[in-house]
């Protein structure tokens, strides 16, 4: 909306007379067309190596600031990078940091390798949707088929719910995957499990193992994610699988299944 779109110029203005200031990368709902009369500005700050390292060493990645911002009730809502960062997202960014580059929109560059990279960072290769596809089955098998049942066996309330939760994570992301989609955070899986294409039945269960965590509603759900998308993944291979992305995650460098 205009007034939206004039608080960003003027916060443009604002920082463009830095040289620090690489770009400035708009994302989140105005960026989408999304937004609301009160939304605020989201942006990411891009600025030097050298600027960037300093900002870490104070511990500031993120402000809020109101330069500029004439509409009640909102502000400009700052994330800092700078192009190392970005590379290494487009690498091996998790979810939430690519979706929140999803539909971006360079609104301000000095840099030439900027616009390219940013839209480089929402997107995944088919094989590795395949392969988030088999880490988060895996995951349903071991805290629904494993989990949950020794909360149950053993009357432990927390693990009940613990392994309900992931179980609940896993087959959602599972299912979002499926569909190529992005993971933004755990605040919108209750609509997105609604959302993508899934098989009759599968959101019913998912609800259900949500309030009635137990092993009926679990196996329930299980069967029909490993119906639809367990492709004959065997339990001793989901158990490998899940030691490599949880347990390994550490010695391999790499991000657990449930924060990718």
């Amino acid at each position: 909306m205009e007034h939206q779109e004039r608080a960003l110029a003027a916060y443009i203005a604002q920082v463009a007379t830095d040289p620090q200031v690489l770009g400035v990368v708009l994302i989140g709902s105005l960026a989408r067309g999304t937004e609301r009369e009160d939304s605020d500005v989201d942006v990411y700050l891009v600025v030097t190596e050298e600027a960037f390292a300093l900002a870490g060493a104070e511990d500031r990645w993120a402000w809020i600031d109101r330069h500029g911002v004439d509409y009640p009730g909102s502000y400009i809502d700052v994330k800092l990078a700078d192009l190392a960062y970005l590379r290494a997202a487009v690498d091996r960014a998790d979810d939430p940091t690519r979706a929140s580059f999803a539909g971006a929109r360079v609104a301000f560059s000095r840099a030439e390798e900027l616009e390219p990279l940013v839209r480089a960072i929402s997107v995944l290769g088919d094989d590795v949707w395949v392969g988030r596809v088999r880490s988060h089955i895996a995951q349903a098998h071991l805290h629904g088929g494993y989990f949950l049942r020794q909360a149950e066996e053993h009357g432990d309330p927390f693990l009940l719910q613990h392994a309900a939760v992931h179980l609940a994570l896993a087959a959602a992301r599972a299912a979002i995957a499926a569909d190529h989609r992005l993971m933004p955070g755990p605040k919108y899986i209750h609509g997105l499990v609604r959302e993508v294409p899934a098989p009759d039945g599968f959101v019913a269960a998912w609800d259900r193992l949500v309030a009635e965590p137990s092993t009926a509603s679990a196996e329930a759900l299980t069967t029909i994610l490993d119906d639809w998308l367990g492709d004959g993944q065997t339990r001793d291979e989901s158990l490998s699988i899940f030691i490599r992305d949880n347990e390994l995650a550490w010695l391999r460098g790499t991000t657990p299944a449930e924060y990718f």
